[in-house]
């Protein structure tokens, strides 16, 4: 893939995995290379490009943000994916998580409800050569049933509960990573793994704080309302 790298963004982003992800814990080697490998400049507005590799969240318009790089690389850690593995984002956004699991697995979907959004996503997406993702304009909450089962959903926006319809879709050993809890308030990243028999087991990781998840099987109707991921430190 071509990369724009004339300022210096191969070096930052060695730093920003070797500060703000390996030396809080993070060791997976494939995950640590996903997050060298992904231009994050190129997924933020151009006036947030000098900051793109900064330990925090960012503006990315329509009220949402792309996370901060460290819970990006969590949330991805946690999905322990692999080239044979199926995946579905909930909640594009700017596409820079989609482009680190489309790194690891072998298809990525990804959903997104605001289409300007979903169309810059894909834009960039296709500009970087990531043809295993595919970017879907509709209600994540409720997923994608007709392209399911799923090794893997990654819910980039906080939710009252896990969605049904989401552990409906998850494959036999298939893991959930979804932040828990109610607009406004620290959340709880939590991930739900389905047994082969079809029970879920529950795990709490990390507070955190993301946007509402809006939908069906979210916070329907509360749109606006939620705040961006913020820097784990801060929490």
């Amino acid at each position: 893939m071509t990369v724009r790298e004339g300022e210096g963004y191969a070096e930052r982003r060695t730093r920003m995995v070797e500060q703000q992800i390996a030396r809080r814990g993070i060791s997976n080697p494939a995950v640590l290379s996903a997050m060298r490998a992904v231009p994050r400049h190129l997924f933020v507005p151009p006036e947030y490009e000098s900051q793109a590799y900064a330990d925090e969240a960012l503006p990315i318009g329509f009220g949402q943000t792309i996370s901060q790089p460290y819970m990006v690389a969590l949330m991805t850690d946690a999905l322990r994916l692999d080239v044979r593995k199926r995946v579905l984002e909930v909640g594009a956004g700017s596409g820079y998580q989609a482009a680190v699991l489309a790194e690891l697995a072998g298809e990525v979907w990804a959903i997104e409800r605001i289409p300007a959004l979903a169309e810059r996503a894909e834009a960039v997406l296709s500009r970087l050569g990531y043809d295993n993702v595919t970017v879907v304009v509709g209600d994540g909450s409720v997923g994608l049933p007709e392209h399911a089962p799923f090794d893997g959903i990654l819910v980039a926006a906080a939710a009252p509960e896990a969605p049904p319809p989401l552990l409906d879709q998850l494959a036999p050993g298939g893991r959930l990573v979804v932040p828990i809890g109610d607009i406004g308030r620290e959340q709880v990243l939590t991930v739900f793994t389905k047994d082969a028999d079809g029970q879920v087991r529950r795990e709490e990781t990390i507070y955190c704080r993301f946007v509402p998840l809006i939908g069906a099987a979210g916070f329907a109707g509360r749109e606006g309302l939620g705040y961006g991921p913020q820097r784990e430190g801060d929490l």
